[in-house]
């Protein structure tokens, strides 16, 4: 179902509200990937509606879509480059045409790239700034106002454990998931006095096509190098993103997901 005028949605909402205490609307940036589709799929089992953004890979949007209106929730697809400014004014102004404004945003979409950082260049460079780190003050800049204004709101930024503490060959990917996580603390501290809360999920090894580039012995080294001794799953970062949303006196934190790795 899509609701298409401002009294249905807050129905919607307020049913919601009533029945979980949660929020009506979640959008999820980079829905077509392994943690975004485990996201989504999550907070459509709470009872959200979920709107699913993709750059290229719509066929793996749709699938998830179809998967979460299959079970009986209600969820669509839309398409936006988030490093281009227009394109994440057309994403925000269509979801809400449809349903009316994001009460959750989830900021996961991202890219990643492996070598030295003496052998990137500046195009690589801002490629990956652009997508990791201006996609999500370009999404929470254009969420935010309507937050405020209805004084109320839920920001969860994505970022990584090496964000936290950095990692050889990925400078470029921990330098913008490290300004994730000062854009998340800056934010929570802006936008706490009217009731909007900003929070970030720092991941660790999770199995998922970004980490397909690594070798069975990778894996099992960074196995070994963890706490609770496994490779993390989508569903563990989707378990967490569902918390947050639903913590009320929660904001500004950086939860890590990495199962000890970065204690």
């Amino acid at each position: 179902m899509i609701w298409n005028d401002a009294q249905g949605h807050e129905a919607f909402t307020q049913g919601l509200r009533s029945s979980c205490g949660s929020p009506a609307l979640a959008l999820v940036t980079g829905a077509s990937g392994g943690i975004g589709r485990a996201i989504a799929l999550a907070f459509a089992q709470k009872g959200y509606g979920v709107a699913l953004h993709y750059h290229t890979r719509r066929e793996e949007a749709a699938l998830t879509a179809e998967a979460i209106r299959a079970g009986g929730g209600r969820a669509e697809i839309f398409a936006a480059d988030l490093t281009q400014e227009d394109q994440v004014e057309g994403l925000f102004s269509g979801i809400e045409a449809a349903w009316g404004p994001v009460d959750v945003l989830v900021n996961n979409a991202g890219t990643a790239w492996q070598g030295l950082l003496t052998d990137m260049s500046l195009a690589e460079w801002r490629q990956v700034l652009d997508t990791d780190l201006t996609s999500v003050f370009l999404c929470c800049r254009r969420a935010l106002p309507g937050m405020i204004g209805r004084k109320e709101g839920c920001v969860i930024n994505i970022s990584s454990m090496w964000g936290q503490q950095g990692a050889s060959c990925e400078a470029a990917y921990s330098a913008a998931k490290a300004g994730v996580i000062g854009l998340t603390k800056a934010l929570a501290q802006e936008e706490g006095p009217s009731g909007v809360r900003v929070n970030c999920i720092a991941p660790g090894v999770i199995r998922t096509p970004m980490n397909g580039h690594l070798s069975a012995d990778d894996l099992d080294a960074l196995r070994e190098e963890t706490p609770l001794m496994r490779i993390g799953d989508p569903e563990d970062v989707a378990r967490a993103a569902v918390f947050l949303a639903e913590s009320p006196f929660i904001t500004g934190q950086v939860l890590g997901v990495n199962g000890g790795f970065v204690l």
